[in-house]
């Protein structure tokens, strides 16, 4: 186990000209050995180049990397004990798994055959795979492709993962399964794991913490309950979580926020948290936005516009105030399109943040609860 350092990493390239564009700026993360830190965010935003100059494939501007202490901004890929896994496996077609799976230790280590052989079929088994061992890649589907390259990397023994997208060729429930076993893979070598995604539901359900990046700069990191419940800005409010949260452009108003169509009535702790501002979003959560029968403090009337069948919930898109909100119901909820629905935006459930900059002024309430043991309930642990 590795722990990373990255300090104020800085990557920017020309474009054409003598003008720069700036892919990472002034990045800083550590990690813990043993840590598995997923660096999400939308197309362009840097998490490959990131991971790109861990690797040692790119050179970096400005900033410095470090492994369990030791400077390696300079080092080349093989100095640094890493593996990757690749978006497109990079397998090659014309050996076999076994094959593929010795090849690397072939050429960067001095095992004999024998260990190498050893290793991979170690590996083959750890990922299920031991049967396949003679087949070349196109006669392997795509999750059986994707294990031999996590078995490739696995034979190396490294200090480091790194992960840039590997499950997005695969179809939605080979990759929930594929999320599954990679945890469980990661959990049992404890290896130093960096994993690049765009796919915020892997970022959620994999990482022990997330990095959320945006146009080159770190936005939030944290666990992915933190992300979720205690977003730092606009940007990770929106990006995390489906459907997105919903979002108002309101202004302050004494003791309230008000629209062109809306007036929500704010208690005092809230009116303290947006004092000294004139223009704030409020934010909600769809699952927090409560269907109730009659009006009251802080209900609003919604038009359903459309209504998404999950099977467990329904999604209700519906017209508040010329404003789309979307809700989470319970999947036995019938309500048909073009119905005028009540609305409840509970206080304790909003985000509010400040317009101009996306900050944070107040997060919702978060609740903890724990999950009864076989004691707990009046039975015996085993």
């Amino acid at each position: 186990m590795s722990q990373i350092e990255i300090d104020h990493l800085t990557k920017r390239y020309r474009d054409g000209s003598s003008n720069f564009i700036v892919a990472v700026e002034d990045l800083t993360l550590e990690l813990e050995g043993g840590e598995f830190l997923v660096l999400v965010g939308p197309s362009g935003c840097g998490k490959s180049t990131t991971l790109r100059c861990i690797a040692g494939l790119e050179s970096v501007s400005e900033g410095e990397i470090r492994f369990g202490g030791n400077p390696v901004t300079d080092a080349t890929p093989e100095e640094r004990n890493i593996a990757m896994v690749f978006q497109n496996y990079a397998l090659y077609p014309h050996m076999t798994a076994r094959q593929n799976l010795a090849f690397g230790l072939k050429m960067t280590t001095d095992l004999t055959q024998e260990q190498r052989e050893k290793r991979a079929v170690e590996a083959a088994r750890m990922l299920g795979i031991e049967d396949l061992l003679d087949d070349k890649p196109k006669e392997l589907s795509g999750g059986q492709q994707q294990r031999v390259a996590l078995g490739r990397a696995i034979v190396r023994e490294p200090e480091v993962f790194l992960m840039d997208e590997p499950l997005s060729n695969l179809d939605a429930k080979l990759r929930a399964q594929m999320r599954m076993e990679i945890q469980q893979l990661q959990q049992d070598l404890g290896v130093t794991t960096v994993y690049v995604t765009h796919d915020q539901t892997e970022a959620m359900t994999m990482g022990d913490r997330i990095a959320v990046l945006d146009g080159g700069n770190l936005q939030q990191v944290g666990t992915p309950l933190e992300c979720y419940y205690e977003p730092a800005n606009l940007f990770v409010a929106n990006f995390i979580g489906e459907p997105s949260m919903n979002f108002f452009s309101m202004t302050v108003d004494g003791g309230s926020l008000a629209s062109d169509t809306l007036q929500y009535d704010l208690s005092d702790q809230h009116r303290d948290a947006v004092a000294g501002n004139t223009a704030v979003t409020l934010g909600i959560r769809p699952e927090d936005v409560k269907v109730v029968e009659s009006a009251g403090r802080n209900t609003f009337t919604g038009t359903v516009i459309v209504v998404e069948p999950m099977g467990d919930q329904n999604f209700l898109h519906l017209d508040v105030g010329g404003v789309e909100v979307t809700t989470a119901v319970a999947g036995e909820y019938e309500v048909a399109e073009g119905a005028d629905v009540m609305l409840s935006f509970p206080e304790s459930r909003i985000h509010l943040f400040e317009t101009n900059s996306g900050r944070a002024l107040i997060n919702c309430q978060r609740h903890s609860a724990e999950i009864p043991t076989v004691s707990d309930v009046g039975g015996e642990t085993v």
